[in-house]
């Protein structure tokens, strides 16, 4: 009977993280379908090396320094447990790498390749996984103090702080220290459109990341036995809040529609499995309102040229999420308690902080070391003639 339940375990996981691994098809397609035709090789280039990047550095030294172990040891024992173990790594590689994938979307178009991997390797090995260890891993004995100081811990069931406002507070330093996409913002003072390329492959984009996160939020409970359909249907609720928020703020816009679900499912992660479905449907809608403001807002009047609006969808949202599991949460608006607003403030603080002063950090030293932006040249051209010497679809078709 052990055996079976190993196995199911295994297998439960396993699933999960090939939904996830889905999920960065998403990313990439998204991305595509947002920035300028010029760029849409490279959108794709980007999101499969950075997962690569990712798995190696994340299994050599990320994933020791979140939960303390290694794979430095026989296969035998790697095997154990129908591999349960590795598996686990596997899913959790798969959030891990959503990061870079992430701030990808904030530098589209003008950022270099090289040095984002580096930023990649660094981020994944380093950056994540000390965070990811506190929360997640009662790393350095910051869960046992906030629990002192507020009476419970602080709670990220799947990682609306952890991985998304990590992600979005990572790359806001990296969209302002490399600037704006040439002539975005004129000397007149206009603003350039800049309208994405193509709507059907953002829309896909938007679809596979939300089908895939059903794996994110539910196979974050890591055992069968804990599988609860609380989470599935609050992450359905908190998606159509958000949709429909996305849809009503921003005016019918097809960009903010489709990004309305992922508002949503990113504020949702944190309490999904506390939170009552019509809790979730509010702080989804929450969430969708937010993206469309706030997105609004940073291109338009901040002018920081943040392409996907991955600031105000993971790091804004998320940050909401991470709040929201403790206010909706609670046992007072129908959630089931054991969670306390106290601690969701000091944990989400925590993860927004401790990812911005990374993220100057890292791409302020790569910017001084070696320099994060094409040349203008380079951008003019576009990203995929400059980096890859191909676009996405030839000019003209051959004649023999």
């Amino acid at each position: 009977m052990e055996a079976l339940k190993q196995g199911t375990d295994a297998l439960f996981i396993l699933l999960g993280g090939i939904m996830v691994l889905a999920m960065h098809a998403g990313f990439a397609f998204l991305e595509l379908g947002t920035v300028r035709k010029k760029n849409q090789v490279n959108a794709l280039v980007k999101i499969l090396v950075d997962f690569s990047v990712s798995t190696v550095v994340y299994f050599m030294v990320g994933y020791g320094v979140a939960y303390g172990t290694s794979f430095f040891v026989g296969a035998e024992q790697l095997a154990a447990k129908n591999g349960y173990e590795l598996v686990k790594f596997f899913f959790l590689l798969t959030f891990a790498a959503a990061i870079p994938a992430i701030i990808s979307g904030g530098i589209a178009e003008r950022a270099r390749f090289w040095p984002q991997l580096i930023a990649t390797a660094v981020i994944v090995g380093v950056v994540y996984p000390l965070f990811e260890g506190v929360v997640w891993n009662q790393g350095f004995g910051i869960q046992a103090w906030i629990k002192g100081a507020t009476g419970e811990e602080f709670h990220d069931f799947a990682g609306s702080v952890v991985v998304h406002a990590v992600g979005g507070w990572l790359a806001l330093p990296a969209v302002i220290l490399l600037g704006a996409r040439a002539n975005r913002y004129r000397k007149d003072g206009a603003i350039s459109a800049h309208p994405p390329s193509n709507i059907p492959f953002l829309a896909l984009g938007a679809w596979i990341l939300t089908v895939g996160w059903f794996g994110f939020n539910v196979m974050s409970a890591q055992t069968i036995d804990k599988i609860s359909g609380l989470v599935a249907v609050n992450s359905l609720m908190a998606m159509v809040g958000g949709t429909l928020a996305a849809l009503a703020v921003g005016k019918n816009d097809p960009g903010f529609v489709h990004n309305g679900p992922l508002a949503g499912l990113v504020a949702v992660c944190a309490g999904s499995d506390l939170m009552h479905p019509l809790g979730a449907l509010v702080v989804g809608a929450v969430a969708g309102a937010i993206f469309v403001v706030m997105f609004t807002l940073t291109q338009n009047k901040w002018k920081i040229d943040d392409v996907l609006g991955v600031w105000p969808l993971h790091g804004l949202c998320g940050a909401w999420g991470g709040i929201a599991a403790g206010i909706f949460g609670s046992k007072a608006l129908g959630g089931l308690g054991g969670v306390s607003l106290g601690a969701q403030v000091i944990g989400t603080l925590m993860g927004v902080g401790w990812a911005l002063l990374s993220g100057i950090a890292v791409y302020g030293l790569i910017k001084a070391v070696m320099g994060l932006r094409l040349s203008a040249e380079e951008e003019f051209d576009g990203a995929d003639l400059s980096i890859h010497k191909i676009g996405a679809t030839p000019d003209r078709e051959v004649n023999w």
